[in-house]
C-alpha cells in the first residue's frame, strides 16, 4: 500500500467484539500456518497493512505508509494548525505469538477514533494513530525498528543486518518497495506533538493478581542485550580425560546459571533466550557455544551494576574452565519514564470505568513508546492479561476487558482535549 487514502464518515462503531474478531483475522495472517509469525519486510507486513488501513479508512482516517513501513491513520483537529496526538502499537510478533500483544493497541486506536469522530466535536488536537511495523526485532535481531524510524533515530550501520538467510535490511526495504535513501522521511515532528500514548497487554501478571482489568504504566525497563561467544576447543569425547577439556557449552550453561542467580539477586530480569552450539556431535567435546543475553532494569545505573556483576562472573567460569567468554553488546535502550501529564490522563480515563484506584506498573517489557520518549512524552494504558503469559499462543485478554480498554483510552483523550482546551 502506497500513497495517502482519504477516510470516510464513520458509520458502525466498532466494539470490544469487533476488536476480537480483528485479532482473529490478522492471526490468519502468518508465514507459519497454525503458528503466528509475522515480520518486518514480508508479504504478511504487507498484507496486514493493507488489512488494517482499510479499518483506519472505514473509521473516518485518512491513511498512509511511511518510508520505513509503519501504517498511519489519521484526523485533523479543530484548525488546519492543530498538534497531533500518536496513539501507537506494533502489528509484527515475534515466532509463534499470541494474538493481542500489539495488535490490541493499535485496533484499540482504531475504534477509540471512529467513537471520537462519531460522538463528540473536533479535538483541539489532531490524532495519528500508527501501526508501526517492527517492534519485535524477529527478523533482524534490532528491536524497535519501525519506532526508531518514526523517532528521527535511524542508524545506517542497521543497513548491514542480515536476517537468517542472508537478507541485508537495505536490500529487504527494496524488496518491499520502499527506498533506504528515504527513512528519513518517517520522521515526526516533534514540535507538533501533543504526546504519545499507547495501550498494550500487560506481559507479565500484576493486573491479574490485583483483580483488577486496566493499569497506569509508571516506566519501562532499561535493557541492554548481548551475543555471547564461549570458545573452549573440540576434542574426541572419549578419548579427552576431564583434564583437558575445554568445553564450551558447560562454561555457556555455567554462565546462564551466573545471570540468574546476579539478577534473583539484585531483583532485575536476565535471561539466556538462545544457545547453540558446535560442532555438535554426540561424540565431539563442544568446542564453541554462542549464546544471547537479555538485561532489563527500572534504572539505568542500576541494570549496567549488574551487568559488570554478570562479565566478572564470566570471566571467572572462562579461566577456570579454559574457555574464553566473550559478550559483544546488540542492543541498549535507556528507562523510559511516562510523563505525569499522560499517566494523569491515562489515570482519569480508568477512573471513568469505575476503577476508583487504578494500580501503577512499572513495565519489563520493552515498548515502541520507548522510541517515541526520545521525541515527545509518552503514557501508557496496560490491560489485564490471564496468567501474564506473552510471546506465546496462550497469552489473552477478555472481550469485557477490551471494553473497559476502549473506554479508559476515549476517556483519556478527552481529558487530555480538557487540559489543552
Amino acid at each position: 500500500m502506497t500513497g495517502v487514502v482519504p477516510g470516510v464518515e464513520p458509520s458502525v462503531e466498532p466494539t470490544a467484539a469487533t476488536i476480537v474478531e480483528w485479532c482473529a483475522e490478522l492471526a490468519a495472517v502468518t508465514e507459519t500456518p497454525g503458528r503466528i509469525t509475522r515480520v518486518y519486510l514480508s508479504p504478511e507486513h504487507a498484507r496486514v497493512n493493507t488489512i488494517v488501513a482499510r479499518w483506519m479508512q472505514d473509521a473516518g482516517m485518512t491513511t498512509w505508509q511511511d518510508a520505513a513501513g509503519n501504517l498511519h491513520g489519521s484526523i485533523a483537529g479543530a484548525t488546519a494548525d492543530a498538534p497531533v496526538l500518536l496513539i501507537g502499537s506494533h502489528l509484527d510478533t515475534v515466532v509463534d505469538a499470541g494474538r493481542y500483544d500489539g495488535i490490541v493497541g493499535v485496533l484499540l486506536g482504531i475504534a477509540a477514533v471512529a467513537r471520537l469522530r462519531n460522538e463528540h466535536e473536533a479535538l483541539p488536537f489532531g490524532i495519528q494513530v500508527i501501526a508501526f511495523s517492527d517492534e519485535e526485532g524477529t527478523r533482524f535481531g534490532k528491536a524497535l525498528l519501525g519506532s526508531s524510524a518514526v523517532a528521527g533515530v535511524w542508524d545506517d550501520a542497521w543497513w548491514d543486518l542480515t536476517d537468517a538467510d542472508g537478507t541485508s535490511l537495505r536490500d529487504a526495504f527494496t524488496a518491499f518497495g520502499l527506498d533506504p535513501a528515504r527513512v528519513g522521511d518517517a520522521a515526526v515532528d516533534p514540535s507538533r506533538l501533543v504526546g504519545y500514548l499507547e495501550a498494550h497487554i500487560e506481559q507479565g501478571p500484576c493486573l491479574d493478581e490485583a483483580g483488577q482489568a486496566l493499569g497506569v504504566v509508571t516506566s519501562i525497563a532499561s535493557a541492554r542485550r548481548f551475543a555471547v561467544e564461549a570458545v573452549g576447543e573440540a576434542r574426541h569425547a572419549g578419548g579427552t580425560p576431564y583434564d583437558r577439556r575445554h568445553d564450551a557449552l558447560l562454561a555457556a550453561a555455567e554462565a546462564a546459571l551466573a545471570v540468574e542467580r546476579i539478577c534473583r539477586a539484585s531483583q532485575h530480569v536476565g535471561t539466556v533466550g538462545t544457545m547453540t552450539v558446535e560442532p555438535g556431535a554426540v561424540n565431539v567435546v563442544p568446542g564453541l557455544a554462542r549464546f544471547s543475553v537479555d538485561l532489563r532494569g527500572e534504572f539505568d545505573e542500576g541494570r549496567d551494576q549488574v551487568w559488570d556483576e554478570i562479565t566478572k562472573a564470566f570471566a571467572l567460569i572462562g579461566e577456570r574452565r579454559g574457555v574464553s567468554v566473550e559478550p559483544t553488546e546488540v542492543h541498549r535502550a535507556p528507562a523510559v519514564f511516562c510523563a505525569p501529564r499522560l499517566m494523569g490522563a491515562v489515570r482519569a480515563g480508568i477512573v471513568a470505568t469505575g476503577e476508583p484506584e487504578p494500580l501503577e506498573l512499572f513495565s519489563r517489557a520493552g515498548h515502541d513508546a520507548m522510541s517515541l520518549g526520545l521525541v515527545t512524552e509518552v503514557g501508557m494504558l496496560f490491560l489485564r492479561n490471564p496468567d501474564g503469559i506473552s510471546h506465546h499462543p496462550d497469552e489473552f485478554v477478555s472481550e469485557d476487558d477490551i471494553a473497559r480498554g476502549l473506554d479508559a483510552l476515549v476517556a483519556a483523550v478527552l481529558h487530555l482535549a480538557g487540559a489543552d482546551a
